[in-house]
């Protein structure tokens, strides 16, 4: 696999977007003992003890532009992102609405990458990414939501499933544990 042939999520990829949605959860709600192995399903209505609106109102306050500029990158992720940005651009396909918050972000983790390559998609449902990712010519997506990797694999995109609690199901498709793994898959 080529990294020229490969785009990325970034929410639970790239950025660990659930560290920050666990630490608001105990500190404005007063959620304790919730740890990011407890996120064991997608839909955070499902794993998270607080009503549907509450819930709401985290998830959304994690994606405000003020909490997604606290997010911790994944371990390894800006180190190798930018070495493979010689290669060609970062092709970043997200589900967020609005990016800019994400994409400050990105140009704050990725110092020594030039904006010029980084390239943010926002799509505003995980279901439309298929769509940019053919339009890309992408042959691989880095995904952590295993219903995305379903309709990518249906439709002719190679999904590399990024390890986290919510996507521990049997699957068949490659499963990425780290960017350190990710790393030793790749042909640079």
């Amino acid at each position: 696999m080529h990294p020229r042939e490969l785009a990325y999520d970034i929410d639970g990829v790239v950025a660990d977007t659930m560290a920050v949605l666990v630490e608001l959860a105990r500190d404005r709600y007063g959620v304790s003992g919730l740890r990011k192995d407890d996120l064991r399903q997608y839909d955070l209505h499902q794993c998270v003890p607080l009503d549907r609106e509450t819930v709401d109102e985290l998830i959304c306050l994690t994606l405000d532009d003020e909490h997604t500029g606290r997010v911790p990158a994944m371990p390894g992720a800006p180190e190798l992102l930018t070495e493979l940005a010689a290669h060609g651009p970062l092709r970043f396909v997200t589900a967020r609405i609005w990016p800019e918050s994400i994409v400050r972000w990105l140009h704050a983790t990725l110092p020594g990458v030039a904006g010029s390559h980084i390239q943010v998609i926002a799509t505003g449902d995980p279901e439309a990414k298929l769509a940019v990712l053919h339009e890309l010519g992408v042959r691989y997506f880095l995904e952590d939501r295993l219903e995305t990797c379903e309709l990518l694999a249906r439709d002719g995109i190679q999904p590399l499933l990024f390890d986290q609690p919510w996507n521990r199901r049997p699957t068949t498709y490659p499963r990425i544990s780290d960017w350190f793994d990710l790393r030793q898959r790749l042909r640079v």
